[in-house]
């Protein structure tokens, strides 16, 4: 806790140019392109970094095909540029993988017409992943056994990427990059309202972990609270032109159903698009795209109907897919941007996915709407542009505040790695050698873990039976991450509660060592908190409906990667 606690004490003492209220994929990139660029830079969020809509995406990085059927060219051309980018900027990170489609009798396209759309998307992203192909029925079966092909009429296949950890260690690795620019930022801290006061604001806030509240000051307030930004305006007295409507999603982790590593698509009985998604010794399947009144919502038993009714008709399995099968699930909101007064509910499904960026030069108030993680690198430069229109100074404009580290820090790791013969303590269950998930995880903070191993072998042990986590990235993740409560390492910088069963992780002896590490004399009552949370969710405060899931799934006994 030594991170946060100091990161709060500076919150307390010191004048920002910008406070960024919201630590989710809009905020955090903000965070890490202003504070990179020089500016001064606090971030704080309510709850845990990445804790709702940026932990419950599907974990891909695409350019928005099915946007092409509502002919919004533009925004698909973007977002394929912006995956492009995010492929080069994060190669060990975000990775192309190939997508099939299967297409049934019936469908309102034929696949033919579809296949040359895949080849439009294909020029659209400049060409930059391998090329599409159309699949007759017989050549999907042998692609993918597992489809039930009866009813098809051919499908595609064409390329995006996925991310490799998960959505919300991505997030919080632009909260890392900000911090190591000097930024302070604190989870679970959070915003009480704000007025002006001179030339800037002061924003009461909320330590929900000490109780305690104090003011934060800043010239500049920007508003990156996500699906909650329109109840944050309202609270510091901010009209705007823009507000969201909200689009509940949600996927089911099943045991892993097939040994390909690529993304199984298919449009479901309403036409919505639905995928299964590898998730190492998992499967994750979903989404829906059902229009919600509020940002607070939870998986149904019609969600799960829906799901495991849809994905049981495309598939040949010997035993279908059944409530009994789900080992986790996610469930969240995606706020969609709305201008004022339009849209209603006959053409939800053909709102716009593009983000909007609001500025009050007035009050120097900057609001994001809406927003994908594909677009997060242009959402940072575009805040940077408009907080220097709100006369704050910009020191270094021209630094490149994201991508993996420099290629000779790379050839450095990897060569200390090899001398060490640090592949050898790869697990035989491994999916990739342990250097290459070491450098992708940490970059160039992975040669501090290489340094720990040398001094001490038992470092490079596995801590928690049946994962990947050796006893030094505890260490580093007790530094660094700011861990407040044993789910922010579970759920967001790891997705451990996402593949493992919860008695499982119960009676973990590594997990009891975990604990001591992050926590110290809270161990266990960082402990009890967790698997009360899992037990006995009360209607005012429920538990995450991951959390809620695992606890009725039974334990795994296999190996798991993530």
């Amino acid at each position: 806790m030594q991170l946060r606690n100091s990161n709060i004490g500076r919150l307390r003492r010191q004048t920002f140019d910008v406070l960024i209220v919201g630590g989710g994929i809009n905020g955090a990139a903000a965070a890490a392109a202003l504070a990179g660029k020089g500016v001064k830079v606090a971030l704080i969020d309510r709850g845990d970094f990445a804790g709702s809509t940026s932990m419950h995406s599907s974990n891909l990085v695409w350019g928005g095909i099915k946007y092409m059927e509502s002919y919004d060219f533009a925004l698909v051309r973007k977002l394929c540029k912006s995956r492009n980018h995010l492929i080069r900027s994060y190669p060990s990170t975000v990775q192309e993988i190939r997508f099939l489609t299967t297409i049934s009798r019936g469908f309102r396209y034929h696949p033919r017409y579809l296949w040359a759309g895949t080849w439009l998307y294909w020029l659209m992203g400049n060409g930059f992943t391998r090329i599409p192909r159309f699949l007759a029925p017989r050549a999907i079966k042998a692609q993918e056994s597992i489809i039930a092909t009866e009813e098809a009429v051919g499908g595609f296949e064409y390329s995006d990427a996925y991310l490799h950890d998960n959505d919300a260690r991505f997030v919080f690795n632009f909260v890392r990059s900000a911090l190591n620019y000097g930024a302070v930022a604190a989870n679970y801290v959070e915003s009480q309202g704000a007025r002006r006061e001179g030339d800037g604001w002061v924003t009461r806030v909320r330590d929900a972990m000490g109780g305690e509240t104090f003011e934060v000051r800043a010239r500049v307030l920007l508003n990156a609270a996500g699906p909650w930004a329109d109840q944050h305006n309202a609270l510091v007295g901010q009209q705007t032109r823009h507000r969201h409507a909200y689009s509940k999603g949600i996927h089911l982790i099943v045991p892993r159903l097939t040994d390909s590593r690529r993304v199984l698509a298919f449009f479901a009985d309403d036409g919505r698009l639905f995928f299964v998604i590898p998730m190492g010794q998992r499967t994750c399947i979903g989404t829906t795209d059902t229009r919600v009144e509020s940002p607070e919502t939870r998986v149904t038993d019609e969600d799960i109907r829906f799901v495991l009714d849809n994905i049981n008709k495309r598939l040949s399995l010997a035993t279908p897919l059944g409530r009994e099968d789900i080992i986790a699930t996610r469930c969240g909101v995606r706020p969609l941007a709305v201008a004022n007064g339009g849209s209603g509910e006959r053409d939800f499904l053909q709102m716009s996915r593009k983000h909007a960026i609001e500025t009050n030069a007035a009050e120097a108030h900057i609001s994001i709407f809406g927003g994908k993680l594909t677009d997060c690198l242009n959402v940072g430069e575009e805040i940077v542009a408009a907080v220097k229109t709100l006369g704050v100074s910009v020191p270094h404009p021209r630094h490149r505040w994201y991508g993996e580290p420099p290629e000779t820090v790379r050839r450095e790791f990897f060569h200390q790695a090899r001398l060490m013969e640090l592949d050898a303590l790869t697990s035989p269950q491994a999916s990739e050698p342990l250097s290459v998930r070491l450098w992708r995880r940490y970059g160039s903070h992975a040669l501090e873990l290489l340094e720990e191993i040398r001094e001490d072998p038992r470092q490079a042990e596995l801590l928690i039976e049946g994962t990947e986590y050796l006893r030094c990235e505890l260490s580093q993740a007790q530094r660094r991450e700011m861990i407040t409560r044993l789910d922010d390492f579970l759920r967001r910088r790891s997705k451990i509660s996402q593949v493992v069963g919860v008695e499982r992780l119960r009676r973990s002896p590594g997990l009891r060592e975990a604990c001591a590490i992050l926590f110290g004399d809270q161990a266990q009552a960082r402990f009890d908190e967790y698997f009360a949370a899992v037990a006995e969710p009360t209607a005012a405060s429920p538990a995450p409906p991951e959390l809620a899931e695992l606890a009725e799934s039974p334990a795994s006994s296999e190996s798991l990667q993530w």
